[in-house]
This record gives C-alpha cells, structure tokens and sequence, in this order.
C-alpha cells in the first residue's frame, strides 16, 4: 500500500512521533494506522497512549437527576456558538429530562415531549437556528444515590463534560466529589472485571514486545510484564485510581473511608470519539473560482 502524505501527517497528530518514524510505523504495517501506532508505542517512539484524538462534533452534554436515576445526554451541533444559543440550551434541558423515562438514545428519540417527538424537536430546531443537530448517545445509572457534575458548565446542568455516578449509600458531598474525578481522570472502566478483555489482552501483548525490546530473558520480563500490567489496571479503573482529593487512597479506600460503594458511572463528553473534517476555506474558494 502507497503510504501518502496525509497518512503520515495523520500518524503524525496521532502519536506525536517524528516524520521519519511515522512513515516507518506506517510502512512496516502496510497503512493500518492502528498497527502502526502500536508498532510505535513498542519501540518507544509515541507519546501517551490516551493521546486524544481532535473533538469532532459540537454541542453540549446535560444531565438530569431524579430519586435513584440519573442521564447523560450528548446533543451535537456543527460550531461551538450554536452550544451558548439560549435556545439550544433550553432544546438540551428538555430532552435530558425526557431521558429519565426512556431506557435508550433511540426511544428517547421517540419520546413525546410538549406535544412533539423529540426527534420532531430537533428538526424543527436545525430549521430555525439553520445548523445540523443531532441526538447522539445517552446514558443513564441507577443507585441508591445518583450524583451529577458538568465540567466546563455552559448553563445549569450542561457543558462539555457530564459525570453521572451511583453510589450504595447516602453520601452526596463524596460522590461530588468522585464524578469531579471521573471527568479529570477518565477511567476506562469501575473496576478490572468491568474492563473489555479484549483491550486487557491488547496492553498486555504491546507491553510484551516493549519488554523484549530491551532483550531481557523471559524470566525478567515475565515479571516486568506482571508489574506493568497491575499498573495498567490501576490507571484504567475507577476503583484502582489515586484519588485526587487525596492521592495517598485508591478512589476504592476513598469511598470505604466515606461509607458507601461506587456501583456505576457514566461519563459523556462532547464529539468523543468522531473525527473532525478540517475543511481549507482557501483551497475550496480557489478551487471555485478555477471552475
């Protein structure tokens, strides 16, 4: 496979690794950029491993509370200023409050909401404020106690980042405190049984070929691999994190101290996971013009 420009120039944004390396990672893997970034993060050559990718889509994220049930709601839109529009805003509130009685995106999509589908809401909304919107995800946690937060709240109750978190227990002002965490910290999963065995098995093969890398006996790097592998347990849960209000406690001891047991989480934030098309306005005019 011919490994373009924008290939490596992509590879490049991916894994803040140098032009030659790049193209290396992407030759020796024929252009599958997944394989090339692991082939990067073996030799040593990527940055973090969570490198985020460019947000795609705008918009907000709401939550809504209510007795033992609460919803993340994600409402896109094309540009950053439809998000502070005041009437987006109040569309968002009403659809997240919708959420507590729909058990999905889809049927939350079908609920009826001042005489209206919600689906029906948000095209009449695009009409009006002439900007595509979209209904992307929801998600909901049920508990004893369901605490919300909003990082980067854009008006009560939305922003770019909502945290839902259910507790077993009475304790608000921890679990506050514990959704704060989740939006900073972004665990992957609650605890190591909660994690996608497949990413497990993942990690632990590219923290194998790391390891032989450094041409070390199999013994050694059996035990380097049993190390590095807790310590990717750690970082990826919940339960196994340090706790930034006191990083001396694993988020698990934090909450044994507090009384009370994490059973769930959510966490939603705004284009997570869609690549955004940067478009050149120049090169689009000129091409115009040429006809």
């Amino acid at each position: 496979m011919a490994i373009t420009a924008a290939m490596v120039k992509e590879m490049r944004e991916k894994s803040g690794a140098g032009m030659m390396d790049a193209k290396k990672a992407l030759t020796e893997n024929d252009g599958d950029m997944e394989a090339a970034m692991d082939w990067l993060r073996t030799k040593g050559l990527a940055k973090a491993a969570k490198k985020s990718g460019r947000t795609a889509a705008e918009g907000l994220v709401a939550v809504a509370v209510q007795g033992g049930k609460g919803v993340a709601v994600e409402v896109n839109s094309e540009t950053d200023f439809v998000g502070k529009n005041a009437d987006f805003q109040a569309m968002v509130a009403k659809i997240a409050t919708a959420g507590l009685s729909a058990d999905s995106t889809e049927a939350l999509a079908a609920t009826v909401v001042d005489g209206k589908h919600v689906a029906d809401i948000i095209t009449d909304a695009i009409a009006t404020i002439g900007e595509n919107m979209s209904l992307r995800r929801m998600a909901a946690v049920s508990a004893d106690t369901v605490v919300s937060y909003v990082h980067n709240a854009a008006a009560e109750g939305m922003g770019k980042i909502g945290v839902l978190v259910g507790l077993s227990g009475n304790n608000e002002a921890f679990g506050k405190q514990v959704a704060m965490h989740i939006a900073a910290a972004n665990p992957a999963a609650l605890n190591e049984a909660s994690l996608d065995p497949a990413v497990v098995e993942k990690e632990k093969q590219i923290q194998m070929d790391i390891a032989r890398e450094s041409g070390k006996p199999e013994a050694v790097i059996e035990k380097m691999i049993v190390g590095r592998m807790k310590k990717f347990m750690a970082d990826s849960t919940l339960m196994g994190q340090a706790f930034v209000v006191n990083p001396d406690l694993t988020v698990e001891a934090a909450a044994q101290e507090a009384g009370v047991e994490v059973t769930g989480f959510v966490r939603l934030e705004v284009g997570e996971g869609i690549e955004k098309v940067v478009e050149d306005f120049a090169a689009e005019v000129a091409k115009t013009m040429k006809g």
